[in-house]
């Protein structure tokens, strides 16, 4: 028994819950912090290699992130989508064969190996993290299917996508969400790589916004079949990253 005072226990849940929008919005917040403990904060994903090769610098960054999320935050997008429809409304039958298949073909699409494992990182610690703060089967499921040999990488966004189906999310406001969380992540590690102050980095992820909708929107007709990215100044970056003399990020 719990004792006075202490948060109640995770929450069991055969299937979607069926929240108060006031409580899925708070929930969603949570999930989309970028202060959530799953290690976002360790990566770069190539942005430490572009600084030190002077190619990235303040005065390019709002454009260098636009291409980012027109890109690289589509491609995540639409994997993001997929995943959700895999768990939203599911109370039987969920197909782990496709949750299995999306997350090799997302690893497929990651040419960079650092981005890659970066990637699968946090969206394992990601899916962790959420089933710590409740059981649901659908995401304990598709938890233990990618564990099996000879094992599946979970993507972030995959993770994101699944658990905001699971969790009974909007769709749109979940992909936005995600989003919102890489975006923010890339600007806290250019503040760290660069002389980027606070109101400056509060300035560049307040006017990327609208193109966070955009992509979201965009994303919407896309498929994980037909998507596709081209960031090759990134990937470079990531596939540098190992060589580079000291080193900040894991990425």
């Amino acid at each position: 028994m719990a004792a006075e005072g202490d948060p109640p226990r995770p929450e069991s849940s055969a299937s979607p819950l069926a929240l108060p929008a006031e409580l899925a919005e708070l929930r969603l917040l949570h999930l989309a912090d970028t202060a959530l403990p799953i290690g976002s904060l360790a990566h770069s994903f190539g942005l430490e290699s572009l600084v030190d090769a002077g190619i990235l610098d303040v005065s390019g960054l709002f454009g260098f992130l636009r291409g980012y999320l027109e890109e690289a935050g589509a491609l995540e997008a639409v994997f993001c989508r997929a995943a959700f429809r895999l768990s939203a409304g599911v109370s039987s039958g969920f197909a782990v064969g496709r949750w299995l298949e999306l997350n090799l073909r997302m690893g497929a699409l990651k040419p960079a190996r650092e981005s890659r494992g970066g990637s699968a990182a946090l969206g394992r610690n990601f899916l962790a993290t959420v089933l710590a703060l409740g059981e649901s089967r659908v995401l304990r499921e598709a938890f233990e299917a990618a564990k099996k040999p000879p094992g599946v990488a979970i993507h972030h966004s995959l993770a994101f996508g699944l658990a905001g189906g699971a969790l009974g999310f909007a769709e749109d406001r979940a992909v936005l969400a995600y989003l919102h969380q890489s975006a923010a992540n890339l600007v806290s590690a250019c503040q760290r790589l660069l002389p980027l102050g606070q109101t400056e980095a509060a300035r560049i992820l307040w006017h990327l916004k609208p193109v966070m909708i955009e992509t979201a929107v965009r994303s919407a007709a896309g498929e994980p079949e037909s998507v596709s990215c081209f960031m090759p100044l990134l990937d470079w970056g990531a596939m540098e990253h190992p060589a580079l003399s000291t080193r900040l990020f894991v990425s």
